[in-house]
């Protein structure tokens, strides 16, 4: 029997540990799948948010799928929401932000050295759109819970910080998209204390070690 996406996501482990926002990783993977259908988005780009992070990424690397398994995940969820995930999972987030500012038909990212070897990733107008689509959604679906504590690998030592992190490129990015994401942008922005609206946190931080032994699935 063939497994749906939501089940293989369940079956390699996803319960069994902590995502930085403080829930269970699995349960954050769905409700950025949950947020992505709430806004209208098609079935491909709410499966790309399922597996957002399903390879680790820049700024969570305590689960990591094998990139051998990328075939696998294509046939189960597609090619074009699996090539989403896989560029928000590899992307340094420095490029994303970057390439927010280049003309339609010259959008791009590199991937993590760690990862990838830095390669150069072209992407289209329509794969920059469902990229920064799902990178908006998941950084909403979870800002107001690291905000409300403290995560010294990312930088934020006080509660608050987290308000912080690439403010001017989620900014951005949630205007390019409009409508819902737009008015979900501001109304999880308008949550925020008025002491942390200077906080202006530009890159992700070089990760230590998990403080947990991460997950690695072959």
């Amino acid at each position: 029997m063939t497994m749906t996406p939501e089940e293989f996501v369940e079956a390699i482990g996803t319960g069994n540990i902590i995502h930085n926002s403080g829930d269970l990783f699995g349960d954050h993977l769905r409700s950025v799948q949950r947020v992505l259908k709430e806004w209208g988005e098609d079935e491909e780009v709410q499966l790309a948010g399922l597996f957002h992070s399903i390879y680790g990424t820049e700024g969570f690397q305590d689960f990591q799928l094998s990139f051998d398994r990328r075939d696998d995940i294509k046939k189960l969820i597609g090619e074009r929401a699996e090539f989403c995930a896989f560029c928000n999972c590899v992307m340094d987030r420095t490029t994303l932000d970057r390439t927010l500012s280049d003309s339609s038909g010259h959008h791009s990212i590199n991937a993590r050295p760690d990862v990838a070897g830095g390669a150069h990733i072209p992407l289209t107008d329509s794969q920059f759109k469902d990229l920064i689509t799902v990178h908006v959604a998941d950084w909403l679906e979870q800002v107001q819970r690291e905000a409300a504590k403290v995560n010294e690998r990312h930088g934020w030592s006080k509660p608050g910080d987290a308000w912080g992190y690439r403010r001017h490129a989620y900014r951005t990015m949630a205007e390019m998209l409009g409508g819902s994401a737009l008015k979900c942008y501001d109304d999880v922005f308008s949550h925020e204390p008025k002491e942390t609206r200077h906080l202006h946190q530009e890159a992700t931080p070089k990760l230590d070690a998990p403080i947990v032994p991460k997950i690695y699935v072959q």
